[in-house]
Parts: structure tokens; C-alpha cells; sequence
């Protein structure tokens, strides 16, 4: 997405977040949420379905809605990443045995070379976090799912190994290698915590963007900013004018991991000095830090949420647009630049997305949730679904 480009919606437009996917990329709206991915012989599936739109009451109240947009966004990117993964390896096996898949129109004439683990559970978090734009006023798609809750629990665990744990039990280790005595209370200790932090996220990052199927989503990580950016610029939605766009976006969510890195150092400075000192041991100690930092971590989330939409909309320009680089700086690991088929991936999502936004009120256009051999197919098949449901609703109404 252009770095450029205004953070909030265009002449009254919509916002339009979204994430990259194995092989596609999602896009969400107030009212509609899109899934597409470039199946292995070319042709596109697409999901697309309403979202309860606004959000009321304390959910819509400063901090308390940064932190239910983070949970929103790791549903969402979860339930993405598994339809893709799905996708993905349906075509593999079907491959491997040398038949059609499901909806493929004829068998593939030879097998794959190679396979995927696709993405595990740390992995899936990460990239669905680091590949995801923040965007207010998002809905559970599919509260159906009783796998959610689990994805859920199973992050916010991962988030404490990370960004608490492990980077607490390396400073400390550092202090007794080097003698510096560190009190877990200065500022100090707090600082060369959040360094660890920042290096354990862009180690891993660094680490599965070696692998072929995550660079992959990278790619689509880039081909999704731009579309955006495209979108936000007011012109054509066609892939000459997406391929020149800035991949870079102060709402990722890549930028929003920088930025926790920085607030928790704050906010534990701020916590230190209540740790009591009751002279138990530097183990009981740490254990104990790291107990009182738990009920901090929502706190920490919906600070940097609010900071994000602060530097999102008042920073783009001027000196105050500093605050920026380090987040496009970590962006330039998640987001790799896509070829112009990536591109129409993103454009298509976006494009299945504005339907939805765009009809008029009372027109509302049923899911979708299929294959189309080309991208033109696709679009011509979406047309004529708003078309008749247009001609129903006047139907209806001249019936009324």
C-alpha cells in the first residue's frame, strides 16, 4: 500500500484492509470479506460473504477497540490462511496422484515436483499478524468455527513466548554472562529486553521468508498493498497502474509488531519499579515479572493500536514521518515486490470485496464461494449476480 496514499477512506469510500494468503489474498470492508487464491492450473476461487458492519457500545471505545481489532484480524487471518491451505493442498494430492481436483476441469498432466508444510501454528500467527492491515470496525465472518478459540489461545501463548518470556530469560542471561548486575526493574534491563524482542520477530522473519512457500505469500503481501494503494488513489483497478505503487504501508501489521517492541519497553519501565523487593532470589524475581507483565500485554496492544492510527493519518509527511521507517524498514522483510499475476490475485480480492460495498442499499448480493477459469470470468459472473439482484429487489418492490 502507498505510504502516500491517505490512511483513511477517499471521498467517502470505505476503508479496505486486507492479508496475504497461500497463493492469494484476503480483503476486508465494513460490509464485505473476500478470499481469492490462483489455483495450481490457473484459475481463481473465490469467497466471498457479508460482515456485520460498525461497531457499537465499549467495543468502539479508544484501546478497548485496538484490542478487539487485533482479535478480529487473527480470526480472519486465520480462517484465510486455512482456505487457502486447503485449496493449496488439495491441488498438491491431486497432483501427486495424477487425477483432477474437485473443481478442476481436467486432470494435470504431470505431478508436482515438490510439496509444502504449509504453515504451522507459530508460523500461521506471525504471518497472518505480520501480512495483515489493521483496520477498524472488522466482525467475526464466521462465528460458527469453534476452531477460532483454540487459533486464539494458541497466539496469545505464542505472543507471550515471544514478546515476554524468552526476551526477559535472555537479558538476564546476558546480565550474568557479563557480570552487569542488572535490576529487572531499570530501565535499562527493559531496553536490551526489547532488543531481543525486535531481533527474535526479524530473526523469524528472516528465517521463513527462505522458505519458498512463504516468500510466496510475501509476494502476495506486496501485490495486496498495492491494490490498495490503487484504491486509495482513485484510479483504475487494472494492474498497469497497481505495478508502480509503493508496497510499503504505515497500517501493516508488520508495523504494528515494531511498534509493540517500543511501547513494551515503556510500559515495563512504567511497571518496574512496583515489583516489590522481598530479597527471594533473582529466579522468583524474573518469575514474578514475568507474571505481573501478562495482564499488561492487552493494555500494551491497544496502546500501539491507537499510536498506529495516530501516525497513520498525521505522519505521512513533514519530520513527523521519521516515526515511520522503522516500520517500512521491517516491512521491506514481509513484503516482497509481485509479478502481475499476484497483482490480479489482489485486484480480484478487492474487486470481489467492492461488489458488496458498492451495491445500493437494499441490493444486497448473495455469497460466492466458487471457481472461475479467468479473471474475466470471475467478473462477468459477479455482474451478472448484482444484476439480477437488482432486478429482484425491483421486483419486490413493485410487488410490495
Amino acid at each position: 500500500m502507498s505510504s502516500n496514499g491517505s490512511p483513511t477512506a477517499n471521498d467517502g469510500r470505505p476503508y479496505i484492509g486486507g492479508q496475504a494468503v497461500i497463493e492469494g489474498v484476503m480483503m476486508r470492508s465494513p460490509r464485505s470479506f473476500s478470499i481469492v487464491v490462483r489455483r495450481r492450473w490457473g484459475a481463481l476461487s473465490v469467497r466471498e460473504r457479508g460482515m456485520p458492519h460498525g461497531r457499537k457500545g465499549p467495543l468502539s471505545w479508544p484501546l478497548v477497540r485496538g484490542m478487539a481489532t487485533l482479535v478480529e484480524a487473527l480470526r480472519l487471518g486465520s480462517q484465510s490462511l486455512r482456505y487457502s491451505a486447503e485449496k493449496f493442498e488439495a491441488d498438491l494430492e491431486a497432483e501427486d496422484r495424477g487425477v483432477a481436483a474437485p473443481d478442476q476441469p481436467e486432470a494435470p498432466k504431470k505431478a508436482s515436483s515438490g510439496g509444502t508444510g504449509v504453515v504451522n501454528t507459530l508460523t500461521a500467527w506471525l504471518v497472518a499478524l505480520a501480512t495483515s492491515d489493521l483496520e477498524p470496525g472488522q466482525q467475526e465472518a464466521d462465528p460458527s468455527s469453534k476452531s477460532r478459540g483454540a487459533f486464539t489461545w494458541v497466539a496469545l501463548l505464542v505472543a507471550m513466548a515471544l514478546f515476554v518470556a524468552l526476551p526477559q530469560a535472555a537479558t538476564e542471561g546476558v546480565s550474568r554472562l557479563f557480570h552487569l548486575g542488572l535490576d529487572i526493574r531499570a530501565p535499562l534491563f527493559q531496553l536490551i529486553t526489547g532488543a531481543f524482542k525486535l531481533a527474535i520477530v526479524l530473526g523469524y522473519m528472516l528465517a521463513i521468508r527462505r522458505i519458498p512457500e512463504i516468500r510466496r505469500v510475501f509476494q502476495y503481501h506486496g501485490a495486496e498493498h498495492k491494490a490498495i494503494a490503487t484504491y486509495e488513489a482513485g484510479v483504475d483497478l487494472t494492474v498497469d497502474n497497481a505495478r508502480g505503487r509503493s508496497r510499503l504501508h504505515p497500517r501493516c501489521g508488520t508495523t504494528f509488531l515494531v511498534m509493540v517492541v517500543f511501547v513494551s519497553i515503556l510500559v515495563f519501565t512504567g511497571i518496574g519499579p512496583l515489583l516489590p523487593k522481598v530479597g527471594i532470589g533473582r529466579l522468583a524475581e524474573n518469575v514474578i515479572f514475568f507474571f505481573m507483565k501478562l495482564p499488561f500485554l492487552p493494555l500494551i496492544a491497544a496502546i500501539t493500536y491507537e499510536i498506529q492510527r495516530l501516525t497513520a493519518r498525521y505522519c505521512l509527511t513533514g519530520p513527523l514521518r521519521l516515526t515511520l521507517y522503522p516500520g517500512f524498514a521491517v516491512q521491506g522483510i514481509t513484503t516482497i515486490e509481485p509479478d502481475d499475476t499476484q497483482l490480479e490475485v489482489a485486484l480480484a480480492s478487492l474487486r470481489a470485496t467492492l461488489w458488496r460495498e458498492q451495491a445500493p442499499s437494499g441490493e444486497e448480493p448473495g455469497e460466492l464461494d466458487t471457481t472461475f477459469g479467468t479473471f474475466e470470468e470471475l467478473m462477468g459472473a459477479r455482474r451478472r449476480a448484482s444484476a439480477e439482484g437488482a432486478l429482484q429487489q425491483q421486483e419486490s418492490d413493485a410487488t410490495a
